[in-house]
């Protein structure tokens, strides 16, 4: 078992890395095409219509053909795609290239996180939240190697082909220990279905928790270069505090989950998200914006892992189906929201657009209070 969890670790480590190595320099990117907010948004929405269109079809190949090797295919493809983003001039080329980030990033979201599902249930105790801490391990990481590739003024395409070749190197190595497993197949069991009335509202709770997760993610660099002033590569230095606040809850979610349950922790994670971007945009300074972010990290750490656990352990569908239902709604959201924040920005600047986010965390409050978890059981 220990061996099958280090390995999904690694998984979940370099998904993150790769992730903050690019949104590290989003700023960089932004001004070599010569683009507005609103175009930068376009761009990030054009990832999300990938992540949408692939996560149900995913479900499928993962039942099909095991999610270990849709796995590491999708990873092989993710690293090749992501070695390009910083070479086109041309706008309509890099959106393609989003596209492909975004739908080759949301089938690997699906499937590694079936895998952690089913080494979750070979431990028989809550442990989602430490693959999803490693995650945000390897965007902290991330993070600080794309502020020094930044700061020693590394080129975008020779620093996105390193990350690349070192992240499928490991991966490859690591995808030999994937748990080469697939579901039973019974009269029931449904393999390319949109999400059920039964978790459809956790796709919803995904949708704002993932919308806000990706609102910092892909802003808080440029919000601390255009609002609060700083230079490119000391801002992206509050994104990497934004996954220090992930990191250290999603250390201790498994923890705060085994001994409060899912649904109290969920409503504390939503309050503590709000208080985090309260701060951010009610005092305009360096260490107010790292605090505030830093609390939003906090908060919005055990969001994701929880309603992936849950919606893996739906009954009559096998975790990955279930994952993609709940993700189909919920991964929208993470890429969905910033090209929305990019249109306020322009319009009405960078502090009106982060309120959107913050309108959507007292959403999500309100959705998990609403939802029944205990229908929710691990299976065997």
């Amino acid at each position: 078992m220990k061996v099958q969890r280090i390995t999904v670790s690694a998984f979940f480590f370099f998904n993150g890395f790769l992730y903050a190595n690019w949104a590290a320099r989003l700023p960089e990117l932004q001004e070599s095409l010569g683009i507005s907010h609103s175009s930068l948004g376009t761009l990030l929405f054009i990832l999300a219509v990938g992540a949408v269109i692939g996560m149900p079809f995913t479900g499928w190949l993962a039942f099909r053909f095991g999610s270990a090797f849709i796995t590491k295919l999708f990873a092989i493809a993710l690293c090749f795609t992501f070695s390009t983003i910083g070479f086109p001039s041309s706008v309509a080329v890099e959106a393609v290239i989003f596209f492909g980030i975004g739908l080759f990033n949301g089938g690997m979201d699906v499937t590694m996180n079936e895998q952690a599902v089913l080494v979750e249930r070979m431990w028989k105790k809550p442990i989602m939240s430490s693959f999803h801490g490693l995650w945000s391990v390897g965007m902290a990481s991330g993070a600080g190697v794309g502020a020094l590739f930044s700061k020693t003024h590394i080129s975008l395409p020779v620093h996105f082909i390193t990350v690349a070749v070192v992240t499928l190197t490991c991966l490859m190595w690591a995808a030999r220990y994937l748990i080469k497993s697939k579901p039973e197949r019974t009269g029931n069991e449904k393999t390319f279905v949109l999400p059920t009335k039964m978790i459809a509202p956790l796709g919803f709770i995904a949708f704002c928790g993932m919308l806000s997760e990706g609102s910092v993610g892909d802003w808080s660099a440029i919000f601390m270069n255009k609002v609060i002033g700083a230079t490119e590569s000391f801002s992206a230095l509050a994104f990497g505090a934004f996954a220090a606040g992930m990191t250290i809850g999603r250390f201790t979610g498994d923890y705060f989950t085994l001994h409060y349950g899912k649904k109290n922790l969920l409503i504390a994670d939503s309050i503590l998200a709000m208080m985090g971007m309260s701060i951010v945009l009610g005092f305009v300074s360096v260490w107010s914006t790292f605090v505030g972010f830093f609390f939003v990290g906090l908060g919005l750490a055990t969001v994701v892992p929880l309603i992936y656990t849950t919606a893996g352990n739906a009954p009559g569908v096998s975790p990955s189906v279930g994952i993609a239902m709940a993700t189909t709604i919920g991964y929208a959201g993470f890429f969905v929201g910033p090209p929305v924040i990019g249109y306020l920005a322009d319009s009405f600047g960078l502090r009106t657009g982060l309120t959107f986010p913050l309108l959507l965390l007292a959403i999500m409050l309100v959705l998990i209070a609403r939802v029944n978890f205990e229908k929710f059981k691990a299976q065997d």
